[in-house]
């Protein structure tokens, strides 16, 4: 995982890509994970990388408050997109465990049945290691969607939003919820993959009904 080198062009234009759909690194409330990747930028990024230096500008806002943000700080190139490698810098002080030697060395020579249960062992461990299941983050989240007014077509406006389709979004259970004055709010429940679909992609494409749509607000979410 890693953005390529956050201190290049090209490195930038990965993470501003990557923040396309997302408000956060990770998760809906910035975290120590966007501390990390934001103290590895030299500087703001290109005004042609909007999504970026939005994302930027908002961290930078919590500069004062940024060692009380929830999570903990991991190395760069466990952020990002899973196809593109961290190249920023060249410090190597984090290790994955993954590249923990799990058996030591010794400076001696080995004996050859010692070598063969280090290589069988070694091999064992691979082989492990290469069955592992990725795992999918998602998260189950409810929407409030408003109507303009108590004559807007409810049933419609359900209609418009789960049109709405993308890979990683699956709409669930709905219901009408009165808000007063003769208006009902439609309440609708999706489950998300967090690395495809975020909640600015949904209210970008929901709040794009206008003539049925007067605002989206994200009444709860929580990780499965």
């Amino acid at each position: 995982m890693g953005f390529g080198d956050l201190k290049s062009a090209a490195g930038l234009r990965v993470l501003n890509d990557f923040l396309a759909d997302r408000s956060y690194i990770e998760g809906y409330v910035p975290s120590q994970a966007d501390i990390a990747v934001f103290e590895a930028i030299s500087a703001p990024p290109p005004a042609d990388l909007f999504h970026a230096l939005r994302w930027y500008n908002h961290i930078k806002s919590y500069e004062k408050q940024k060692a009380s943000l929830p999570g903990v700080k991991k190395a760069l190139g466990k952020y990002g997109p899973t196809d593109v490698e961290d190249t920023t810098g060249a410090a190597t002080d984090s290790k994955d465990d993954d590249d923990i030697d799990l058996f030591g060395s010794d400076d001696e020579e080995e004996s050859e049945e010692a070598k063969k249960l280090r290589e069988e062992r070694l091999a064992q461990y691979e082989s492990k290691k290469s069955k592992k299941p990725a795992v999918v983050a998602k998260s189950s989240i409810l929407l409030d969607v408003k109507p303009w007014d108590d004559e807007t077509d409810m049933a419609k406006l359900e209609e418009c939003v789960r049109s709405i389709q993308a890979d990683g979004l699956v709409w669930g259970s709905s219901k009408l919820v009165p808000v007063g004055y003769g208006i009902k709010k439609l309440q609708i429940q999706c489950v998300v993959e967090d690395d495809k679909v975020g909640t600015d992609m949904l209210e970008e494409r929901i709040t794009a009904f206008e003539d049925y749509v007067q605002s989206m607000d994200v009444a709860a979410f929580n990780k499965i």
